[in-house]
């Protein structure tokens, strides 16, 4: 991208970013055109060079949240693991880390799928590739396919809930819960050494 594209004329990440900002702190209600252009201090005009209209950014919003979010919770659902529990804990990094799953932008689009039924297909879309990569996950562990969709559901439904609710939770309580909700989803007790795995990625120390 040639420096005049990205100069006076912002960025479409830069845009998006703004975009991102505004569905968080706001709602989609929020996500117009000349509302960023003075967040960015950009002109309105600026926009078009990146995006043909506010619909083509709202769908940009929507892949890039299709994309972390439920592609994040699909691979970490597919990640090599020796034990049931150990793919348990690949999953709850998602839960744990900004980086993999971002919990506000989740509220947000299942906020915005009130009052959209496109977007809602979206979300219920969302929810049944997720809540099938934990069942397979659960499958390869040798779950049969009934018990493993129960175990996924229960898995994921409490997730959101948590989500859902706005629940605050400090990371040192957060983390003591673990164990328990690994054994309780997955039937298998973590090993002490899968523990210090994911509290190590995490930056976490046990007391």
């Amino acid at each position: 991208m040639e420096q005049s594209d990205t100069g006076w004329r912002g960025s479409q990440e830069g845009w998006l970013e703004a975009a991102y900002d505004s569905l968080l702190e706001s709602g989609v209600e929020s996500v117009k055109i000349l509302p960023l252009a003075k967040r960015l201090n950009l002109s309105r005009t600026s926009f078009y060079w990146f995006f043909k209209d506010r619909e083509e950014l709202l769908n940009a919003l929507i892949a890039r949240w299709r994309e972390k979010n439920t592609g994040n919770l699909v691979k970490q659902s597919e990640a090599y693991a020796e034990s049931l529990a150990e793919a348990m804990l690949n999953v709850f990094d998602c839960w744990v880390s900004k980086d993999l799953f971002d919990s506000q932008f989740e509220f947000a689009v299942r906020s915005w799928a009130l009052q959209s039924p496109e977007i809602l297909a979206e979300v219920q879309q969302a929810d049944q590739v997720r809540m099938e990569a934990l069942g397979r996950m659960f499958m390869r562990f040798g779950y049969e396919a009934g018990p493993a969709d129960v175990r996924a559901r229960t898995t994921y439904l409490v997730q959101i809930g948590y989500i859902s609710m706005q629940s605050k939770e400090d990371l040192a309580l957060r983390m003591r819960r673990i164990p328990d909700y690994i054994a309780i989803y997955t039937g298998q007790t973590p090993q002490q050494r899968e523990l210090d795995r994911f509290y190590a990625r995490h930056g976490y120390k046990a007391e």
